[in-house]
């Protein structure tokens, strides 16, 4: 048990290490191909469309030969991918290997958060949270090298295909370590899937992705252009949040088993919404630091929550229901990308983060639900 909760904790870190090289290496590529800002947009998109096919290719997969060769499969393509995003001069050659570097994040999401939901009930104490701490750390620590190896010359694209490597180390070990599937028994009876309980935890996962996707995409942009931070302060507000995002995770497990799930969900729906009401309510440079800090609460606890949750709707079959639940990854995190810079720009730009803190009041009822039987049988 402790070689496979090290091994899912590498799948976390692993995953977290290489969406921040790749996120961080588009300024590069950028420059090697000569995108405009329009065309990176573009690009970021088709990752978001091609990760959901993914999460549905994990579905598949662990569904035939369980969620240990839907992760090994994702990493695979990954290393394929990544190598291709190093190595490619040449556009077919670079979007092809964007939209395969699209399909294995979203299949190692999906495979992540079965292995994650495998491991907790095995377990038998919540283990999400510290999970998603380690893709945070994963994910810090990529952003790190990135800009280590930039104060050396060294192109961020270099780090992508170094990762790639990585990645194909972790799906290769994976085959070995990670949890292997438990059959269900010959006579079981496949229980069908609740269709609407699982939109409902998928719309805390959504709303969850909007509030991330927005401070991520338009905190500095607010500070900077609508606040007129400097330069070394306006990146701050991002980093307050990611710090509260991972301190949030570190201490979401021994939450839930302190209050319940439903408690600290509610709670930290309503404290990310305060935390966006600060930076609509507030414009001020500290106020807007404080209020992204706060907002990371909502992120921190609810995505760990929500995947539990989904994974508890049909035991027998979790890695479908997660499968499902994270598409809703890719569609807030479209939408919290878009929507904020669609409702003001500059200064008026704080009022953006009106729909985040919306969204996540939104779904506070079905937060209230969270540990409720869901009626079986209804087909998905």
């Amino acid at each position: 048990m402790k070689a496979s909760t090290l091994m899912v904790s590498a799948t976390y870190a692993a995953q977290g290490v290489g969406y921040a090289a790749v996120v961080t290496a588009l300024p590069a590529s950028k420059d090697r191909m000569g995108f405009s800002d329009t065309a990176v947009s573009a690009i970021l998109l088709g990752v978001c469309i091609a990760a959901a096919l993914g999460s549905g290719l994990a579905d598949a997969i662990a569904v035939r030969r369980g969620s240990r060769t839907a992760l090994s499969v994702g990493f695979g393509l990954q290393f394929v991918a990544l190598a291709g995003i190093s190595l490619a001069h040449q556009l077919p050659l670079y979007l092809a290997a964007v939209a395969l570097y699209g399909l294995g994040l979203g299949t190692v999401d999906a495979g992540n958060n079965m292995q994650g939901v495998a491991l907790s009930e095995r377990a038998g104490v919540p283990m999400l949270g510290r999970l998603y701490s380690v893709f945070t750390v994963g994910g810090i620590l990529g952003a790190l090298l990135s800009a280590g190896l930039a104060a050396v010359d060294v192109s961020a694209l270099t780090l992508v295909g170094a990762i790639g490597v990585v990645q194909l180390a972790v799906a290769v070990a994976g085959r070995t370590w990670l949890l292997p599937a438990i059959p269900a028994p010959a006579t079981a009876e496949k229980v069908a899937l609740p269709r609407a309980a699982i939109w409902a935890v998928g719309s805390l996962v959504l709303v969850a992705y909007v509030l991330d996707s927005a401070v991520s995409t338009w905190s500095t942009i607010y500070l900077s252009d609508g606040l007129a931070a400097s330069a070394v302060l306006a990146p701050v507000g991002y980093a307050a949040y990611q710090a509260t995002v991972l301190l949030t995770r570190l201490g979401t497990d021994p939450a839930v088993v302190r209050w319940g799930r439903r408690a600290v969900a509610v709670a930290a729906l309503l404290l990310g919404a305060a935390g966006c009401a600060l930076v609509v309510l507030g414009p001020a440079t500290s106020v807007a630091l404080v209020g992204f800090a706060v907002a990371g609460l909502a992120t921190g606890a609810v995505i760990p929550i929500a995947f539990a949750a989904a994974g508890r709707l049909v035991p027998a079959r979790s890695d479908e229901v997660v499968a499902r639940v994270n598409v809703f990854n890719y569609a807030g995190a479209v939408a919290g990308a878009v929507i904020p810079g669609l409702l003001g720009t500059g200064a008026a730009l704080r009022f953006g983060f009106v729909a985040p803190a919306l969204a996540l009041l939104l779904v506070l009822p079905v937060a209230r639900r969270l540990g409720t039987p869901v009626p079986q049988g209804e087909p998905a």
